[in-house]
């Protein structure tokens, strides 16, 4: 039995809590909204975020990050992205020496490019840090129903510790040493998502919805190619797997903010609408500054970006995707003539 400490206390942090005690671990839930703990302690259960997922009576709640930080085996950290880097900040003096935090939010920080996991080995340098990521909505894996996902690490031994932490009969955990593409992946799909739900909302069908799915794998690719991870990691889980549960599920916030998007609502209509962090929102502008910075073709990304920040239908959108220039679906082919 390892004491494992879960930061954040949104759906996907409970549901985490949920499948760690049922592994027989000791576990401490911190959030630094005192409402958000005090809702725990007396109902057991995340109210809001994720109704009907029932907490155990002998997990701990608290908003005291150094009782929560200090003398874990672990740390899950799953605040939304936006605020990974000020929650690494406010954990770091009580982080020791070698301590394991494992990042489980998705998300790529807008002003410095920088992925999670490097947030967190800046603030927290005397960390080692893991990732897991893979197609998985909290709903689910909070009820109990199989889910995949990936553990990813620098070292083997770490990634397999995450994996024997978390595996068990209805999650299953994969090993991965490609952080670097496995979090472009998780970051990068939820922008690939608004779109989809951009042209789910216009009623375009599933032949648009595959296409989309399948285009945008290939612009991930050549991204994270270009950023020295490998397209393996963007054609598994973290990639493709996940791509396609969050283009497809209703419980995808992406998707059903997308969805309103491409019925009309402003971006920030469409957040207040499905209030939770829509973290495609946050990593769009991130996408399209990494596509500049390494020479890279996004056009998906690029009308993803046009459609949220600068007033561009979504109708106009996906005509200009259609429109652009012919080209070959693989250029690394070769004709016979």
């Amino acid at each position: 039995m390892a004491k494992i400490s879960m930061i954040g206390a949104g759906s996907w942090g409970t549901a985490l809590s949920v499948v760690l005690h049922n592994n027989g671990h000791e576990v401490t839930v911190w959030s630094a909204l005192e409402p958000e703990i005090t809702m725990l302690k007396e109902h057991h259960e995340q109210v809001e975020k994720l109704p009907g997922v029932k907490l155990p009576e002998d997990m701990v709640f608290t908003t005291d990050i150094e009782l929560a930080v200090r003398g874990q085996d672990m740390l899950v950290l799953a605040v939304p992205s936006p605020f990974t880097r000020n929650t690494a900040k406010t954990m770091a003096p009580y982080v020791s020496e070698g301590q394991l935090i494992v990042s489980v939010a998705k998300g790529i920080e807008e002003d410095t490019l920088m992925t999670l996991s490097q947030i967190i080995k800046e603030e927290i340098p005397q960390c080692e840090v893991a990732v897991l990521c893979g197609p998985s909505h909290a709903e689910e894996v909070g009820i109990g129903l199989p889910t995949t996902l990936v553990a990813g690490a620098k070292k083997k031994s770490t990634a397999e510790l995450v994996q024997n932490t978390f595996m068990n009969e209805t999650l299953r955990i994969y090993t991965s040493p490609d952080m670097l593409g496995m979090e472009i992946g998780a970051s990068l799909k939820n922008v690939i998502a608004l779109a989809a739900g951009m042209a789910d909302g216009m009623g375009y069908g599933d032949n648009a919805k595959a296409a989309l799915i399948t285009r945008g794998v290939a612009e991930m690719g050549r991204l994270a190619l270009a950023m020295g991870a490998n397209f393996e990691t963007l054609s598994g889980l973290t990639g493709m797997g996940d791509l396609i549960v969050t283009c497809e599920s209703k419980h995808s916030r992406n998707r059903k903010a997308g969805m309103l998007m491409g019925q009309g609502y402003t971006m920030q209509e469409a957040m207040d609408e499905v209030k939770m962090v829509v973290e495609g929102v946050f990593s769009a502008k991130a996408a399209i500054e990494l596509a500049a910075k390494y020479q890279v073709s996004m056009p998906i990304v690029e009308q993803v970006n046009a459609v949220l920040f600068h007033d561009k239908s979504a109708k106009e959108a996906v005509k200009d995707l259609m429109l652009r220039n012919k080209k070959v679906e693989h250029d690394d082919l070769a004709w016979q003539e």
